[in-house]
């Protein structure tokens, strides 16, 4: 007995499937919502989309702009020639 999966238009949709709210973007970076959307006014933080009142973010550009606040140490001094 062969079963066939559902058309793929029985399927419901998961449009959201990677983007995450500005909630849980808040609660997984511990920060309020409101400082997220100071971080929007000024254009900031991530970017992101708005669906009616809604926010959400691409779970990617996220990721992305965590990879781009990453900040290098100087290279540490020598104190050659001093004596």
């Amino acid at each position: 007995m062969q079963t066939t999966a559902p058309a793929p238009q029985d399927q419901p949709l998961n449009l959201l499937a990677d983007w995450i709210s500005r909630e849980q973007l808040a609660g997984e970076l511990g920060l309020t919502r409101d400082t997220l959307a100071r971080w929007e006014a000024r254009q900031l933080g991530p970017p992101c989309t708005r669906i009616g009142r809604k926010v959400f973010y691409r779970r990617a550009s996220v990721e992305a702009w965590i990879n781009a606040q990453e900040q290098s140490r100087p290279a540490a001094r020598t104190r050659r020639g001093r004596k």
